[in-house]
């Protein structure tokens, strides 16, 4: 089978192109670029992306699948419709499955579900230590043999440096990253939000960021003693910025991820206000549990050093931390509602929203932080580029295309996203996976 993009505008910032281009794809792989003028081959369909932009398929290094165990919130195929739909051809899920993702059965289970939906790729992560619990390394061999493509504890970091010392000794054996969600937990145990001044005025206890900045310290310390591959999930405070971009001037193997939510909302949501100078008119509701994650929106410094992390070079990817719960679990009051929200669909809105219209990085750094960076920080070969020969993943995107996300529109099982009813400009409208479109909007 052989398909045309014709017309488009191909980003490729691992091959260094940035211009008119049409792509052939032949049995599921690239075969040829061609020039404006060149004959289409026979026998071919054709997809015109006049006026769109053709990039290497993006890869979501930071999601929650909750398959197995959970199916009532996602299953692997109702997430992977949801990544497909939000431009994403890949997606890698936390192990914190129930039974957890701590060994090759589970792993390729996980693989298996993905190829049975036939949409995006799943590249599972494996846990760091058996069940999560901080105690026992799991087999990181035999979960990399079967798939795997990083090692995490998720949501439960590994308290115990000695323990975090010697797993990165044995992932870094396997050429595997280790990621942490760091997190001091002696400092934010029974937080609930952003510790300052608005769970003041709430009377919501707080999350101090000095829990993420002593954890991400450490890590790159280890990293720096070990040699091995740390990457900060979801860096959300000032300190943990700063911490990546010292570490990386000193040449730490250390990268970086950042959520959208992260680069758009402050604490003041919780509060029923949007952000100082925001020019949205969305007037949020007072304790809505869609406000609440771990790590939790931070007050506006926070986000400033974030958006200056992204600018500067110092953040590496873009990822979702795409987190479905059941609406009846959301609806308990705030502090005991589960912390996370979904965001596979609306994460490219708001990148272009909050990043692109601003300023803040241009499309090539886009590309960059969705597509080149998380295959090259994962390992994924023949993925983050569209050069001759490599996998056929390709996310085509208008940057012009004016939509409207709605919950109850979502291809998740689950609708706890807080930006639910927002309008964007710019979006995907088709998403390739192995050369086959599995979503066109």
């Amino acid at each position: 089978m052989k398909l045309l993009i014709a017309n488009g505008h191909l980003i490729d910032p691992a091959a260094q192109e940035n211009t008119g281009m049409s792509v052939l794809i032949e049995d599921g792989k690239v075969a040829a670029w061609l020039r404006s003028g060149e004959d289409t081959p026979e026998d071919c369909e054709v997809f015109d992306a006049s006026g769109l932009l053709v990039a290497p398929g993006f890869i979501d290094m930071h999601v929650h699948l909750r398959e197995p165990g959970q199916e009532h919130k996602e299953t692997i195929a109702s997430g992977c419709a949801a990544a497909v739909a939000g431009g994403w051809t890949s997606v890698c899920p936390m192990p914190n499955t129930n039974p957890v993702n701590d060994n090759a059965a589970i792993t390729r289970y996980m693989i298996e579900q993905a190829e049975r939906a036939g949409l995006a790729n799943v590249f599972p992560i494996g846990a760091i230590t058996k069940s999560s619990d901080g105690s026992e390394l799991a087999e990181m061999g035999e979960m990399k043999a079967a798939g795997a493509v990083a090692v995490s504890d998720d949501g439960r970091p590994v308290p115990n440096a000695g323990i975090m010392r010697r797993a990165m000794q044995y992932a870094k054996d396997f050429n595997l990253p280790v990621i942490d969600h760091c997190e001091d937990k002696s400092l934010s145990s029974g937080g609930v939000m952003h510790e300052g001044r608005v769970s003041l005025l709430l009377g919501l206890k707080g999350m101090p960021a000095l829990a993420e900045d002593i954890d991400a310290v450490r890590d790159i310390i280890l990293a720096q003693d070990t040699g091995a591959h740390v990457h900060i999930a979801h860096v959300s405070t000032k300190g943990a910025v700063e911490a990546v971009r010292r570490a990386k001037d000193e040449h730490i193997n250390v990268t970086c991820e950042v959520t959208p939510h992260h680069f758009t909302l402050t604490d003041d949501v919780v509060a029923g206000h949007v952000r100082t100078g925001s020019d949205s008119d969305w007037v949020p509701s007072a304790y809505d549990t869609n406000t609440k994650m771990s790590p939790p929106l931070r007050s506006e410094d926070h986000l400033e050093a974030i958006i200056e992390g992204l600018r500067d070079g110092t953040i590496d990817a873009i990822a979702t931390d795409h987190a479905p719960h059941h609406a009846d679990e959301k609806a308990l009051e705030y502090d005991r509602a589960p912390m996370g929200i979904t965001g596979l669909e609306t994460s490219l809105g708001l990148t272009f929203q909050q990043l692109i219209s601003k300023g803040v990085i241009d499309l090539v750094r886009l590309v960059e932080l969705c597509s080149t960076n998380p295959a090259r920080i994962f390992n994924l070969e023949h993925r983050g580029t569209l050069r001759p020969g490599s996998i056929a993943d390709i996310t085509i995107i208008d940057p012009e295309l004016q939509w409207t996300y709605l919950n109850s529109e979502s291809r998740s099982r689950s609708r706890n996203s807080p930006f639910d009813g927002w309008q964007f400009t710019g979006g995907c409208v088709a998403t390739i996976v192995g050369g086959r479109i599995v979503y066109r909007r």
